[in-house]
């Protein structure tokens, strides 16, 4: 089960996912919107919060849902505030009832990820990519346009054509041929 916890906020937030299963975790607590209610409104208990990257509107929550649920922060850079744990470049994670690979993938956020399971067909993709084409902004502190196009070519290496499912930062998941999403924002990278 993954649920968008942010489908309907009207606030500068993120997308937030709750995956569900044997280890259960939110990717992305959002911000400016009271999570907390919307997970224990589906679940009872969190194994811990996982991180695609630290930008305010993917993190503003974090110190709500770590203190409700008593859970720690896994991210990329344990040296940023409220990342308690690193997870580091292609460590493979639990998410939900699914493995995962987590993917470096710098060029928006230096501490960036991705996180993508060949067995569940499913990426996260953070702020790297999203629907028709779009990608990461790279005019931000930490952006780099060169670098962004590496991390997408490198994540476009790792899935596959038959990819299922694609959860991005913001804006709708993407469950209609989610590659082509992918493959595309890498050729509209490569042309602005």
């Amino acid at each position: 089960m993954i649920d968008n916890l942010a489908q309907g906020v009207r606030a500068f937030t993120s997308n937030v996912y709750l995956v569900g299963g044997e280890r259960t975790v939110i990717v992305d607590p959002g911000a400016n919107f009271d999570v907390v209610d919307r997970i224990r409104d589906r679940v009872d208990d969190l194994d811990a919060v996982v991180l695609t990257h630290t930008h305010s509107d993917h993190v503003g929550n974090i110190e709500a849902v770590t203190d409700a649920f008593d859970v720690d922060a896994w991210g990329y850079d344990p040296s940023i505030e409220g990342v308690d744990h690193a997870i580091e470049d292609e460590e493979r994670i639990q998410l939900g009832d699914h493995e995962y690979v987590s993917l470096h993938t710098p060029g928006h956020k230096d501490d960036h990820l991705c996180f993508h399971s060949a067995d569940a067909g499913v990426l996260f993709a953070g702020d790297l990519v999203f629907q028709n084409g779009s990608f990461g902004r790279t005019d931000l502190a930490e952006g780099d346009r060169d670098t962004l196009i590496e991390s997408i070519d490198r994540v476009l290496e790792r899935i596959s054509p038959d990819l299922a499912e694609l959860h991005t930062g913001h804006g709708p998941s993407v469950t209609n041929q989610p590659y082509d999403h992918v493959e595309l924002a890498a050729q509209m990278a490569r042309q602005m």
